[in-house]
């Protein structure tokens, strides 16, 4: 800048400057190509998408090398005649019937090697590495909690299968929402979730929206995090529904927090890219209370750690984040599925 004003006063008295830096640079043009200096910009990395699960879901943290979940089941009242006193001392049924299970957590590792002369040549390159790492570890973790089978011979293995998250999609579908058995086997705890079906031939319509809505049980519609989960390609088909009279389905009413789909049926759509797109036995859809449906536990803050001499030249960064999510209240969530016409 002060360069740029030394020649502005010189032409402004001498009717033309030409000013030249410090080094006595003689260099015409732009310099490039010819002895130029090249002079770096702060590094970045492309902004990733985060794990949309995390938002408005229930997170905890777990210290432990598992974490256990129980619900309690049964009903305390008499459901016969719970207006009627029909306690004795030594008899009658509490009712207290509870589920349980058991999940351990699940470990993401990365190991960085970088260059000690790079990192001193380009402006904020290690603490960009980190950001975008974190940001990794997020869209995998999300990719994971979405679509991974964490059961014996699952063959997911690029979401982690057995050694990944249990996955939204690996939860047994059904026309009632069950809990799953008891105990701390890895195959208990598997829930059913109420699924409804919808025409995968035909795509997307509106009384599909209006199917699932219903089945969400009236306890969970009223709450601020209750929301909609859908892939950004869903969303778009939705916002192209037209009517009889030629009319989008889901109108834009050009308000900052009225975009068409940004809310439906009065809960937010949160665009979910590690979900399933359309298509026969996909779940392109989730409607759910999050703050009570999943649960993410977390064992601790994301680890990262720089090693010095590795490798002559080179520093590695080595990061780790250990993670646990389970659906929880199983009443709480439902979905679509695509079925054959």
């Amino acid at each position: 800048m002060s360069i740029i004003l030394e020649a502005i006063k010189k032409a402004l008295l001498e009717g033309e400057a030409r000013v030249i830096n410090e080094t006595g640079s003689t260099l015409t043009g732009s310099g490039s190509g010819i002895g130029g200096n090249i002079v770096f910009d702060d590094a970045f990395a492309s902004l990733r998408q985060a794990n949309p699960l995390r938002q408005f879901s229930r997170q905890i943290p777990v210290k432990g090398s598992d974490a256990a979940f129980v619900v309690k089941t049964g009903n305390a009242l008499n459901q016969t005649n719970p207006w009627g006193y029909a306690f004795t001392p030594d008899d009658g049924d509490p009712g207290m019937a509870t589920s349980y299970w058991q999940i351990s957590t699940k470990v993401l590792a990365a190991t960085i090697p970088v260059r000690t002369a790079v990192l001193s040549d380009i402006n904020a390159l290690d603490e960009s590495i980190v950001m975008d790492l974190a940001l990794e570890f997020s869209a995998v973790e999300a990719a994971s909690m979405m679509s991974n089978d964490d059961q014996a011979g699952s063959i997911t293995t690029a979401t982690g299968a057995g050694a990944g998250l249990r996955g939204l999609n690996s939860y047994t579908s059904g026309s009632t929402a069950a809990f799953g058995s008891n105990g701390s086997a890895t195959t208990d705890g598997m829930h059913t979730i109420l699924t409804v079906e919808y025409d995968s031939g035909a795509g997307l319509v509106y009384n599909d929206m209006v199917a699932l809505a219903s089945a969400l049980p009236s306890q969970y519609w009223n709450f601020n995090t209750t929301a909609w989960h859908m892939h950004p390609s869903t969303i778009l088909q939705l916002r192209e529904l037209t009517g009889g009279n030629g009319l989008p389905v889901f109108l834009e009413v050009g308000q900052t927090n009225g975009d068409a789909v940004g809310n439906i049926f009065g809960h937010v759509v949160i665009p979910n890219p590690y979900m399933d797109e359309e298509g026969e036995g996909k779940f392109p859809v989730y409607l759910a209370d999050w703050s009570r449906f999943l649960t993410i536990g977390d064992n601790e803050e994301m680890v990262i750690k720089r090693y010095d001499q590795t490798a002559p030249g080179y520093v590695t960064l080595f990061a780790e984040k250990r993670v646990v999510s389970t659906v929880r209240d199983v009443f709480a969530g439902v979905r679509l599925i695509g079925v054959a016409p």
